[in-house]
């Protein structure tokens, strides 16, 4: 396989289609958090970025060497990622709920919750190592870098835009917020055996 036109095209469009559920996570953490700095936002967008790229990677280094075990490992991604964001929603609401207003702003996204935040988003990326495993590996971490450069303008945007909508809805933002992350385990739950 040669690097080309197609190569950076399918490489941002595989980068756009494992950043939704990042975005829509992104977009969760703007709203708990509206008065979440840029720099904080930045990292954020960064960590997302790393896992999105990394599993990939992950995946890739599987399919040449240690195939079976990651098929085995494949079944349980719909139920680690639904385990991993109920939790941490159910937590967003329960203290929106607890604490209104004062919970939301000073709750925020700590590091614990990101990183569990970024397995739970990323972690059915690794099946994308199959899907690259035709790359060598300059090819594939090529691949992996573009993926992780169009995750995190895609996360970027979504902490802003839940941070401007985070800022009009105040109190309930972390309830809306903690929903969202629900939603979007139960969508990849889902997804898995349809």
């Amino acid at each position: 396989m040669k690097v080309d036109f197609f190569f950076f095209f399918n490489s941002i469009l595989l980068g756009a289609g494992l950043a939704m559920d990042a975005f829509s996570v992104s977009l969760a953490n703007g709203l708990n958090e509206p008065k979440m700095k840029k720099q904080k936002m930045f990292g954020i967008a960064g960590i997302f970025a790393g896992f999105q790229a990394l599993m990939p990677m992950i995946g890739w280094v599987c399919v040449h060497s240690i195939v079976q075990y990651f098929q085995f490992f494949e079944k349980l991604i719909p139920w680690i990622a639904l385990a991993l964001l109920s939790f941490i929603g159910g937590k967003m609401i329960r203290e929106g709920i607890k604490g209104g207003e004062t919970a939301a702003a000073q709750s925020g996204v700590r590091l614990g919750a990101l990183l569990a935040q970024g397995i739970a988003t990323s972690i059915d990326a690794l099946s994308v190592g199959f899907t690259i495993a035709a790359y060598d590996l300059p090819q594939a971490l090529l691949a992996a870098f573009i993926i992780a450069v169009v995750t995190f303008l895609i996360c970027s945007a979504g902490l802003f835009i839940g941070r401007k909508a985070g800022n009009t809805l105040a109190g309930k933002a972390g309830i809306f917020g903690g929903a969202i992350l629900i939603f979007i385990g139960l969508e990849i739950f889902i997804s898995h055996f349809i």
